[in-house]
C-alpha cells in the first residue's frame, strides 16, 4: 500500500489501490502469457494421460500377452506375434480391469457386467500358458472369440469327410455344435473322433475346457476360427438347477517348438491308454466280411471266406462277421435261416485257427423282439420330457437307441455281449456308430449330460471288457479305452473325400488327438458301385494295390475285399506286404505302443515331428513317420510309378539300399516307385 496525491501537489491525500492502465504495447505480452499458461496446463494434462496410459498398458500386459478392449495377442520370446484372439461377444471396459500377480481380470463390457480373466501359468521353463475365461452373467448370451489362423499351420480338432493336413478352411460357417457325427452320411459335419484341441506350427496350442458348450465356426475371408459357447438353440445343456449362462474357458500354451509343446499338452490334457491291445492284432490282418458281402452274409460264405484265407496262405488275427447276421436289428441271436448251425460254424472256425468277432451297434429297431422289453424297462434315450422313448432313424431303420448313461441299459447290453461270447466263443466286437447325430436334437437321459458327445464316451466304455481286440469308430475323451479306433468307412476312390488320399491326413489327425491304436479301415474301401473308381464293384486294381501298400505301414491291417478277387500278381503283392508288415512295421509299432502308455506320443507321426524348423515339413500330407526312424512315402496318384519325396536332414537308407547322409533336407524329384513298391527310408 502506498499513498497517491490526486491532482498533484496541494491536493487531498487518500489511501487507494492503484488502477493500472495497459498500453497497446503490453497487451500482446499478456495474451501470450495466457496462451502459454493454457499450453502448460495442456502439456501437464497430456503428460498425466500419457503416464496413465502407460500404466494402463502395463496393467494390461502379463508376460508375453497384451490385452486390449477387443482381444489380445501373444508373442514368442523373439517378440513375434504367434497368437491373436478377438472378442466377438463384447468390448471390454478397460477401466473395470485390474491386475493382481499374474492375473488380469475385468468385470464389465461397455454395456454389461461379466467375469473375465486371463491368468499366466508357467508350468515349466520352456512352456508359457494362459488360462482364459469369459463368463456371462445374463442367461442366453453367447460368448464368442475369433482366433486368427494366418500366423501358422494348424492341426487337430476332428476327423472330417474331406481331410487335409494341415487344416484347410474354406468358405464361411456360423458356429455350430462341436459334437461327434457320422460323416459318411453327413459330410459337412464334424467326425466321430474329435477333441477340442488344436496345435500350430509356431509352437502354440489351444485346448477348450471340456465343460464348455462349445460351437465352432470359421471364415476364410477373415482368416478366423470362431470359438463360441452357448446354450440357446443348442444340444448342450447347463448343469441341473443352473441358469444357462455361457462360459468360454480355455488354455493357450506356447513352447519352443511344435513337437515339444504337443508333448506337453498331451501329457497334461489327454487320457492315456492303460494297456496295449493283443499283439497279434498288430502283426496279422483282420479279415472282415463287410465290403465283400455287405448284408448278404451267411454261414456258407463265412466258412468259404475263412477257407480261402488259409488256401492262399495268409495269416489272420481275427475274422470279423459284419452286418446282418441276426434276423432283426437289436436282436442277439443268429438268423437260423442264414446260419442254420452257428455253433458248428464257430467250432469249425476255431479248429481252423480262427478267432471270430461280431459287428455290434447301439440300436434296437421297433420290429425287434427286444424293442418292447427295452421300452418297458426304460432302457432307451428318451424325448425331452423323459416320459417316452425317443425313436431315432439310423442307416438300417427306425428304433430306439440304448441309453448308456443308464446302468440298467449298460448291464442289459453287456449281458447280450457276454451271452454271445460264452455261447459261441466270440473273441470280441466291432462297435459301430456311437455318434451324437443319432440322438434326437432334444433328448433326455437317465443321468443328465451337458455335452452330447459324452454319450459317445459312455458308448466307448462298453468296449472295455473286450479291448484286447475290440474296434471302435467313435471317440470323445476316450483315449484310455485301449481299443483300436477305426476312422469311418472309406469310399473306393483316390481323392481326399473319404478316399485313399484322406488316409494319411486322417490318421495323423487322430494321432494328434491322442488315439494311437489305429485301424485305418478296410483295404480298398467299401466297394459301393456308385462310390468306387472304375466300372466294376471291385475297387480299381491299381487303387487296391496302392491302398494295400499304404496300410501295410499302419499299426494294423484290415482286409475285406480279398486279394484273390483280382489275380495271382495281386495275391503275391498282398503276401509280400503282409509279411513286410509283420517283420518290419509291427515290431516298431509294438515298441512305440508300450511307450504310449506313459507318454501319449503318436505312433504315426508327421514329418515335422523331427523337422520342426523346416517350413516344408509342415505342409506334407502324403508322407509320415513311424516313430522317428522309419519314413514312408506311398504313391497316391493313379497311373504314377514315381513321386517327389521330401527327406529330412539325417542319415537315411532307402528300401533299395541307397544311403543319404544329408545335413539339409533333400527333395528327391520323380523318385521311381514301381506298382509293387512303396518308398520307405530307415534312419541309419
Amino acid at each position: 500500500m502506498y499513498q497517491v496525491v490526486p491532482g498533484g501537489a496541494g491536493g487531498t491525500i487518500t489511501d487507494v489501490i492503484p488502477k493500472q492502465k495497459h498500453s497497446k504495447d503490453t497487451r500482446p505480452l499478456v495474451g501470450a502469457g495466457v496462451i502459454g499458461l493454457v499450453l502448460v496446463v495442456a502439456a501437464v494434462t497430456a503428460w498425466c494421460y500419457y503416464i496413465a496410459s502407460i500404466r494402463k498398458a502395463e496393467l494390461l500386459k502379463t508376460q508375453l500377452l497384451d490385452l486390449n478392449k477387443d482381444g489380445y495377442i501373444i508373442r514368442n520370446q523373439g517378440g513375434s506375434i504367434v497368437f491373436r484372439m478377438d472378442f466377438r461377444s463384447g468390448t471390454l471396459d478397460l477401466d473395470s480391469c485390474s491386475k493382481e500377480g499374474e492375473m488380469l481380470s475385468c468385470g464389465q463390457t461397455t454395456d454389461r457386467k461379466l467375469n473375465f480373466f486371463i491368468e499366466t501359468v508357467r508350468p515349466k521353463d520352456t512352456v508359457q500358458c494362459y488360462r482364459v475365461r469369459w463368463e456371462e452373467l445374463v442367461p442366453d448370451i453367447p460368448v464368442e472369440h475369433a482366433m486368427t489362423y494366418t500366423f501358422a499351420h494348424w492341426y487337430g480338432g476332428a476327423v472330417s469327410a474331406i481331410q487335409h493336413w494341415p487344416v484347410s478352411i474354406k468358405g464361411q460357417q456360423a458356429p455350430k455344435p462341436f459334437v461327434t457325427s457320422d460323416i459318411y452320411a453327413n459330410r459337412n459335419e464334424f467326425g466321430g473322433i474329435l477333441e477340442s484341441y488344436w496345435l500350430s506350427s509356431n509352437a502354440t496350442a489351444i485346448k477348450i475346457n471340456n465343460s464348455v458348450p462349445f460351437h465352432l465356426g470359421w471364415n476364410d475371408t477373415e482368416k478366423t476360427m470362431s470359438f463360441q459357447a452357448r446354450y440357446n438353440d443348442s444340444p448342450f445343456k447347463p448343469n441341473p438347477g443352473e441358469e444357462p449362462c455361457a462360459e468360454l474357458s480355455y488354455r493357450v500354451c506356447v513352447g519352443l517348438d511344435v513337437t515339444s509343446i504337443h508333448k506337453y499338452m498331451v501329457r497334461r490334457y489327454f487320457n492315456k491308454p492303460n494297456k496295449v491291445p493283443a499283439k497279434v492284432m498288430f502283426r496279422h490282418p483282420i479279415w472282415s466280411t463287410w465290403a465283400l458281402h455287405k448284408t448278404d452274409i451267411d454261414q456258407e460264405k463265412v466258412l468259404e471266406y475263412a477257407a480261402n484265407i488259409r488256401k492262399y496262405n495268409f495269416n489272420c488275427s481275427q475274422l470279423e462277421i459284419d452286418d446282418r447276421y441276426t434276423r432283426r436289428y437289436g436282436e442277439y441271436e443268429f438268423d437260423p435261416t442264414k446260419f442254420p448251425n452257428a455253433t458248428a460254424m464257430f467250432q469249425k472256425l476255431k479248429s481252423d485257427g480262427f478267432l471270430a468277432s461280431l459287428w455290434i451297434h447301439p440300436f434296437v429297431n421297433y420290429d425287434s423282439e427286444n424293442f418292447h422289453t427295452c421300452v418297458e424297462r426304460g432302457l432307451f434315450v428318451r424325448e425331452p420330457t423323459g416320459r417316452l422313448p425317443a425313436l431315432v432313424r439310423w442307416w438300417n431303420g427306425i428304433g430306439g437307441i440304448l441309453d448308456f448313461t443308464n446302468p440298467e441299459a449298460r448291464d442289459w447290453f453287456s449281458s447280450q455281449l457276454r451271452s454271445l461270447r460264452s455261447r459261441y466263443g466270440v473273441s470280441s466286437f466291432k462297435f459301430d456308430a456311437g455318434e451324437t447325430n443319432f440322438l434326437p436334437w432334444k433328448f433326455s437321459t437317465r443321468t443328465p449330460i451337458q455335452d452330447p458327445s459324452f454319450f459317445t464316451r459312455r458308448y466307448t466304455e462298453m468296449a472295455i471288457p473286450y479291448n484286447d481286440r475290440a474296434e471302435l469308430r467313435s471317440g470323445y475323451q476316450s483315449q484310455n479305452i485301449s481299443c483300436f479306433f477305426r476312422p469311418i468307412d472309406r469310399d473306393s476312390v483316390w481323392g481326399y473325400e473319404l478316399g485313399l488320399k484322406s488316409i494319411i491326413p486322417t490318421v495323423l489327425t487322430i494321432s494328434i488327438l491322442g488315439y494311437q491304436f489305429i485301424l485305418p479301415d478296410m483295404i480298398g474301401g467299401n466297394a459301393y458301385l456308385n462310390r468306387t473308381e472304375g466300372i466294376h464293384v471291385l475297387p480299381d486294381r491299381e487303387l487296391y494295390i496302392r491302398w494295400l501298400e499304404l496300410i501295410a505301414f499302419m499299426p494294423s491291417m484290415q482286409f475285406s475285399i480279398p486279394p484273390w478277387e483280382y489275380d495271382n500278381e495281386v495275391v503275391e503283392i498282398a503276401r509280400k506286404y503282409t509279411a513286410l508288415h509283420e517283420s518290419l512295421v509291427a515290431p516298431r509299432v509294438l515298441e512305440l505302443a508300450s511307450e504310449v502308455l506313459d507318454t501319449g506320443d503318436p505312433i504315426i507321426r508327421p514329418l515335422w515331428w523331427i523337422a520342426t524348423g523346416d517350413e516344408t515339413a509342415y505342409k506334407i500330407d502324403s508322407q509320415f513317420l513311424i516313430g522317428d526312424d522309419l519314413m514312408v512315402a506311398p504313391v497316391l496318384e493313379p497311373g504314377k510309378q514315381e513321386r517327389d519325396i521330401y527327406l529330412p536332414a539325417g542319415r537315411w537308407k532307402s528300401y533299395k539300399g541307397e544311403r543319404f547322409d544329408i545335413k539339409e533336407p533333400l527333395h528327391l524329384t520323380d523318385y521311381p516307385v514301381d506298382l509293387d513298391e512303396i518308398a520307405y527310408f530307415v534312419w541309419v
